[in-house]
């Protein structure tokens, strides 16, 4: 409930609002007890914080975020893509390299035509 109360609050233009919202749903998410069943979410809401960290154009706090879903769970394709766009605002040119390398790894066999890989695609093909 919190984080639609979030992306509600931000589609509304209550920006301090919806990151505070989406900020305890991650918190809560994280501190929750992990059961099997749960372990591979759809959307971590740490990842969907930093969603919407990159929606409001604070690029270096959605890279922080990133990277603290992709501890809790790692080897997710959009905390990939998210990772690597986010460094890539914030100017880390390193490490928009970084995970774009991981995620051309991760994604090596996809044959899929999702934009994530449409654009992976064109920069591994302008190198």
């Amino acid at each position: 409930m919190l984080a639609v109360s979030a992306w509600a609050a931000q589609a509304e233009g209550k920006r301090d609002e919806a990151v505070k919202l989406m900020r305890a749903a991650a918190d809560n998410e994280d501190a929750s007890v992990k059961h099997v069943a749960m372990e591979n979410r759809l959307y971590p809401m740490r990842e969907l914080l930093a969603d919407m960290l990159m929606a409001q154009g604070e690029a270096a706090a959605a890279l922080k975020e990133y990277e603290t879903s992709l501890k809790n769970a790692p080897m997710r394709l959009r905390g990939f893509y998210g990772a690597a766009k986010a460094a890539e605002a914030s100017g880390d040119a390193k490490k928009a390299r970084d995970y774009f390398e991981k995620l051309a790894k991760l994604t090596r066999y996809a044959d899929g035509d999702r934009p994530e890989l449409r654009e992976l695609k064109q920069r591994l093909a302008s190198k």
